[in-house]
């Protein structure tokens, strides 16, 4: 029974520990947001663009990165974000909610649904358009708001929800990270793709030979965030590939034995980082990027981008588990009815940061991006009101799991 308890907690508190952060960390993002709307949409904002578009110039000798402020964030600082993201990838994969295969069928089904539809809404609005190559913009689902108005909701939400919304958001980055790597990548550089994955041979070697210095890992992961910077491959893709060395368990000591209470490295490597890219990194990236004169032009790319947010998704992530459940492939969570479904549905088309982040990658004309970034901002605002609508409907309409309990007792 103890073994159990222990193993129920490893698999529990990191989740709620997860869930906590990101929840508050919705509130700095929609301040870091409306910061960045209101500093462009002012008198100063000639010193919003002065600041994020100053150059940065990091180099030894004869090599040199010369980059502005706003790509150093979104090309060095995300990878921060995506190296989190893919240790919890991982430990969702090996101890998670991702472990027992059939019990994530159904958000990963729901998660591709919740890929593939919103995209061809968007290009049925920008087919053979300018703006086609976006089509990956409103694939993203931004867990920090989605899971912040889930527990604004309080317990009237039921806790499997949160953890279905949660794990759909994993196979959703999952996808993202995919897109970013095959779609918007640039042109490669064999040698140094050849470098990348020199490092990340090395880094495994040292990992197998018990070599866990936090100093070495440091510069090799630096090494690495260097050689996929150059090699053409987007650089946060380092921080996907880095988390994949990092164990998901603890070593046996020289005398074979476990320690059950210590911390595996990649949680706790996610208990260090997860604050500073929840609190400080995606703040910053929210307010180098969020910042677009609404008086822009709307256009082909902003009905696209509302459409696959608003509408893609809820239908997408709908009609995915339906056919599910139907073909018995997965079971709706306890406590989950239909409505719980379209208001989590609903809520996925906040797209918010990876949107804005894909955004930025998939154009190149200032007018096109600003065109993403207005979408992006309608359809996670009117997706936040209406998911929040339905699940406060369906709460109201279900019994309380409280009361319900207390009385069945």
């Amino acid at each position: 029974m103890a073994g159990r308890r222990h193993a129920r907690r490893l698999v529990v508190e990191p989740i709620r520990a997860f869930l906590d952060i990101e929840a508050s960390s919705g509130i700095v993002l929609v301040l870091a947001a409306v910061a960045a709307l209101v500093w462009v949409n002012s008198p100063w904002s000639d010193a919003y663009h002065h600041l994020f578009e100053t150059k940065l110039v990091v180099g030894v000798g004869a090599f040199r990165i010369d980059e502005t402020l706003e790509h150093w964030i979104a090309d060095a600082l995300m990878a921060l974000f995506f190296l989190v993201v893919g240790l919890e990838i991982k430990q969702e994969w090996v101890s998670g909610e991702l472990r027992d295969r059939r019990a994530a069928a159904l958000p990963a089904l729901a998660a591709l649904g919740g890929m593939v539809v919103p995209a061809a809404f968007y290009l049925a609005v920008n087919w053979a358009g300018p703006g086609a190559h976006g089509w990956g913009i409103p694939m993203a689902t931004d867990i920090a708001f989605a899971v912040g108005v889930l527990t604004l909701l309080g317990r009237r939400v039921p806790s499997s929800l949160k953890v279905f919304l949660l794990t759909l958001a994993i196979v959703d980055d999952v996808g993202a990270i995919a897109v970013i790597a095959l779609v918007y990548s640039g042109p490669l550089a064999f040698g140094w793709l050849a470098g990348a994955v020199s490092v990340l041979v090395f880094t495994l070697v040292l990992r197998r030979r018990g070599v866990d210095a936090i100093w070495v890992h440091t510069v090799l992961g630096l090494a690495l965030w260097v050689c996929t910077f150059e090699s053409g491959v987007h650089a946060t893709l380092a921080g996907v590939a880095f988390a994949l060395t990092v164990p998901t368990h603890v070593r046996a000591d020289a005398d074979g034995v476990v320690d059950d209470e210590a911390e595996p490295p990649a949680e706790r490597l996610v208990t260090v980082l997860h604050p500073w890219t929840s609190y400080v990194v995606l703040p910053l990236f929210a307010l180098a990027s969020a910042g677009v004169a609404l008086s822009g032009h709307l256009g082909a790319v902003t009905g696209g981008v509302v459409a696959g947010l608003v509408v893609g998704k809820v239908v997408g992530i709908t009609l995915a588990s339906v056919l599910a459940v139907r073909l018995g492939i997965g079971v709706l969570p306890a406590e989950v009815g239909w409505p719980h479904i379209v208001g989590a549905g609903l809520l996925a088309g906040i797209g918010f940061t990876v949107s804005l982040f894909v955004a930025g990658l998939a154009f190149t004309d200032p007018a096109l991006v600003a065109e993403a970034k207005i979408g992006i901002i309608i359809a996670s605002v009117t997706a936040l009101v209406l998911g929040s609508a339905v699940l406060a409907w369906a709460s109201a309409r279900a019994p309380d799991p409280v009361t319900a309990s207390s009385t069945s007792g």
